[in-house]
């Protein structure tokens, strides 16, 4: 799950962690007000997506004056805002964040994530503030400098004073920064994170350090534990399809394809989207109906998955462990006939019950193209676009 900046921020306010002042705003009325309460000379006008990039794509504006505010705040609202996170669709900006000016003095970047690799949690850090991490991993990934967390010791500051020295943060401002990133890591920790970014982080020219930018993602599977949390989902940067197949138990994420796929388990799933790459296809999307999927999960798949009208096909790919094959065939067959399905359904049992999983495909007398393997699937669904069978 996502949030946006200004959420963010106040959210990391709560662990210490300095942030310029700032007021979230939802019209250009309240965009001038919250600039006449700030007070001062100079306001950043900031977008309010769940994207980076959001200043390339013309989101972030410095105004120096109210009348610039209200420009700026007229201009970004209502914007189509598109960037290298958001593709060429863009989003609708409904939010905007506005903050007062910052004095600058340097940009720098940290960021947490959870190495699979050492399975810690691992504070990222560069001199290189401002840029994609990405950007900077590959042209100049020597600028980059690792602090990994163990979790029985916790946040280590002495390894904290020495990243922030290696990544040229100023003697004097070097504890300043090391409260920062232990309160940027607590939060990390208590909230049960995915990702916390700072970028940039920036010395300012009096010395402080502060989070000119935040962003913050968290791991769904926890956010069972963090009600706090979850009030602060905005349904409007998410796709449609996504919100209906969540309040469904379905586990789905739209993709560019034309080959619609309905799986039990994530690891079944990213395998047949790997598979029709191979055989020169690409999915429609990924679903994970789960281990107990039921008729009326599998007819809210198929609904899903046929509003996308660049739908070609649709390929059902079930492993009957938990789940028996059978059930599934059942539940299959009764959402095909409630629905008017239109294109190509090509389906792969195995597992438990498989012979009576496939007689009643087969009894069904609906238009089922069926399959032994998994490469036998593939390739009937790639021929099945393109009008063979």
């Amino acid at each position: 799950m996502k949030i946006h900046e200004y959420q963010a921020k106040i959210l990391l306010n709560g662990y210490d962690v300095a942030t310029p002042k700032g007021v979230p705003c939802f019209s250009v009325d309240e965009a001038l007000a919250a600039a006449e309460e700030l007070g001062g000379d100079v306001w950043v006008v900031k977008a309010q997506i769940h994207a980076g990039g959001r200043g390339k794509g013309g989101g972030v504006k410095v105004a120096t004056s109210l009348d610039q505010v209200r420009q700026y705040a007229d201009e970004i609202l209502g914007m189509n805002l598109v960037t290298h996170q958001t593709g060429q669709e863009g989003q609708i900006v409904k939010r905007l964040l506005v903050e007062e000016g910052v004095a600058i003095g340097s940009e720098l970047y940290v960021g947490l994530v959870v190495d699979r690799a050492t399975q810690r949690v691992t504070l990222m850090a560069s001199s290189e503030g401002g840029m994609e991490i990405e950007v900077v991993a590959e042209e100049s990934p020597d600028k980059i400098h690792y602090l990994v967390v163990d979790p029985q010791s916790g946040f280590n500051r002495d390894g904290a004073r020495e990243l922030a020295t290696k990544i040229g943060i100023p003697e004097l401002s070097i504890e300043a920064a090391v409260d920062l990133l232990e309160g940027l890591y607590s939060c990390f920790w208590e909230k049960d994170c995915s990702l916390a970014e700072i970028n940039p982080l920036v010395v300012t020219e009096s010395g402080g350090v502060i989070a000119l930018d935040a962003k913050i993602n968290f791991d769904d599977n926890a956010l069972y534990r963090h009600d706090e949390i979850r009030t602060l989902r905005d349904l409007d940067e998410e796709d449609p399809a996504e919100i209906e197949a969540s309040e469904k138990g379905l586990s789905y994420i739209s993709l560019d394809g034309t080959i619609g796929c309905l799986v039990n388990g994530a690891g079944l799933a990213m395998a047949t989207m790997d598979i029709i790459k191979l055989y020169g296809a690409e999915p429609a999307n990924f679903l994970d109906v789960g281990g107990g999927a039921t008729a009326d999960q599998v007819t809210a798949a198929f609904s899903i998955m046929l509003r996308n009208p660049d739908l070609e096909a649709i390929l059902v790919n079930i492993f009957g462990g938990i789940m028996r094959c059978d059930v599934i065939a059942e539940g299959l067959v009764e959402a095909a006939r409630q629905i008017t399905l239109d294109v190509p359904l090509v389906v792969r049992l195995e597992g438990t019950n498989v012979e009576q999983g496939q007689k009643i495909l087969a009894d069904s007398g609906l238009p089922i193209i069926t399959a032994r393997t998994m490469a036998e699937a593939a390739e009937r669904v790639v021929a099945a676009t393109q009008g063979e069978h």
